[in-house]
């Protein structure tokens, strides 16, 4: 598949489609959700009816070899607003750990189960980062023990910062299976709804992103039937042999969701950055300060072409990385973190001009730029941090294991 930034006509109505629905839906709704701090149900039962939130659209969406169709969606949510979109879309870190890992028939019978259906919206979470194991994913404490004798797993340990934790109805959780292999030695099981043992802490208040429900997972001898296991115990075990053998792997089951979703997040910041960009323009365009409007003064017109620089640069790299990723080419220079870090730092610098532009308006939550600020910093920080992007980035280009 060639790679052209010139977009397609399906392309660019479904763009317009969610385009319209983020104006028209999420946007009135925003300040709403983000002060109730609550999940918007509502919104995402809408979503589902028209098609927007389930299984059969992520479908399609992936479905475009372009690679194009997903950062695209992610844009026009997040433009729409930061919270809700994370809301609508949060489900899809734990659906690509069950692509990434599962077999055909586990992705048949799960998948699904995390979306529910228009009359039932239901969530999926994606369970691996822990209180001391964030971005040092191979010091996770979570255990998974087999028993052979009933084909079971109990799963032990806590999970933190998991969006849609406990109340979802698809839990996705990683935990090591052989401690002494480290990152090698872990594995991805999905717990299936009314599983006993899994608790969550209530909703924990966060700075931004407040629409989207996010808690920390405990999970206490949980018992797991062996079909639980995503990719199978038969897959598990050879790859737990090549890896007490001393061979290497690409990645493990963290990983390997991160680096399906890095250029979507990356979208996701874009979409935050150009929402606050766009305000910004228009408020240059309108606030008169001594006689005239500030987007003709100097200072304030070059701040809005870094922005919109910046935004267009970033787009690149999401789109690139997309590409790549859709069509299996391999990330030798760290390409999915570039796009990834990136856009981030493009979101939190945006939006940070956006409020200046603003002034004092700016800081008050009359005007969504302090909302889009505050939603934009966690893009520095989940999914690997800014240091571990460049972490990621440098190994690559250097050949060298930098600590």
């Amino acid at each position: 598949m060639e790679f052209w930034l010139d977009l397609n006509e399906e392309q660019r109505e479904l763009r317009d489609w969610v385009h319209g629905f983020a104006e028209s839906v999420i946007r009135p709704a925003a300040p709403e959700w983000d002060e109730r701090e609550e999940t918007p149900w509502p919104i995402l039962q809408e979503a589902a009816k028209i098609g927007l939130y389930g299984f059969e659209f992520l479908a399609n969406t992936w479905s475009d070899t372009s690679g194009l169709s997903l950062p695209i969606v992610n844009e026009e949510l997040f433009w729409g607003d930061g919270g809700i979109g994370m809301a609508i879309s949060g489900t899809s870190l734990a659906v690509a750990s069950i692509y990434g890992s599962g077999t055909p028939e586990q992705m048949v019978e799960w998948i699904p189960q995390c979306f529910g259906d228009p009359a039932d919206p239901k969530v999926g979470a994606f369970c691996s980062t822990e209180p001391e194991a964030g971005s040092d994913v191979a010091s996770m404490r979570t255990r998974a023990v087999y028993h052979e004798a009933t084909d079971e797993w109990v799963l032990s340990g806590q999970k933190a910062y998991a969006t849609n934790g406990g109340i979802a109805n698809i839990h996705v959780v990683t935990a090591s299976v052989d401690p002494s292999l480290g990152s090698r030695g872990q594995a991805a099981f999905v717990v299936p709804p009314g599983t006993a043992g899994l608790a969550a802490t209530r909703k924990l208040k966060k700075l931004g992103l407040r629409a989207s429900h996010t808690a920390d997972v405990f999970l206490d001898d949980v018992r797991l039937p062996g079909s639980c296991l995503l990719g199978g115990k038969e897959a598990l075990d050879k790859r737990l042999a090549r890896a007490r053998e001393g061979h290497r792997r690409s990645g493990q089951a963290a990983m390997r969701t991160f680096e399906l979703s890095r250029p979507a997040v990356g979208a996701q910041a874009l979409g935050i950055a150009r929402a606050a960009y766009e305000y910004a323009l228009e408020y240059a365009k309108n606030r008169v300060q001594f006689g005239r409007p500030i987007v003709e003064n100097q200072a304030v017109a070059f701040a809005l072409a870094d922005m919109r620089m910046e935004i267009d640069a970033a787009r690149l790299l999401v789109w690139r990385a997309a590409w790549m990723g859709r069509n299996d080419k391999p990330f030798t220079a760290g390409e999915g973190s570039m796009s990834k870090l990136k856009a981030g730092e493009v979101a939190v610098a945006v939006t940070e001009k956006a409020v200046q532009i603003l002034g004092g308006a700016g800081y008050l939550r009359e005007h969504p730029v302090e909302r889009m600020f505050r939603d934009a910093k966690i893009y520095t920080i989940f999914e690997g941090t800014s240091e571990i992007q460049r972490l990621v980035i440098a190994r690559a280009v250097s050949g060298v294991q930098i600590r």
